[in-house]
């Protein structure tokens, strides 16, 4: 689903993935993850694929970039990070940018 985001300026976070061998744990844990985004001061909605090879790409939209950093000290977040680390992704990338323009269609129905 396409995040409904404000008019520009804002954040947004870049994870790129390429996920490991099977589950471990990481389906509960993204699902947990997502949820408690949502719940954090400053989050403006997620939007995130992953393709049949395991590639994946999440992008985080934030007000600012004090609520990223916050969300990246959040102690559970830290949990998830150490555990795609060690078991969930063989290797990833990070990227924070800040949005200057959007163009974002209406829905059709």
């Amino acid at each position: 689903m396409i995040a409904a985001t404000p008019e520009p300026p804002y954040h947004a976070v870049i994870f790129t993935s390429q996920r490991t061998e099977g589950d471990q744990g990481y389906a509960a844990m993204a699902e947990h993850m997502v949820a408690l985004a949502r719940q954090q001061p400053g989050f403006l909605g997620v939007e995130s694929v992953r393709d049949g090879e395991g590639f994946g790409i999440t992008v985080s939209y934030w007000r600012d970039e004090a609520s990223i950093a916050a969300w990246k000290a959040h102690a559970e977040h830290a949990v998830a990070q150490r555990l795609g680390r060690e078991r969930w992704y063989g290797a990833f990338a990070l990227r924070v940018c800040r949005v200057e323009r959007a163009a974002l269609p209406e829905a059709r129905g």
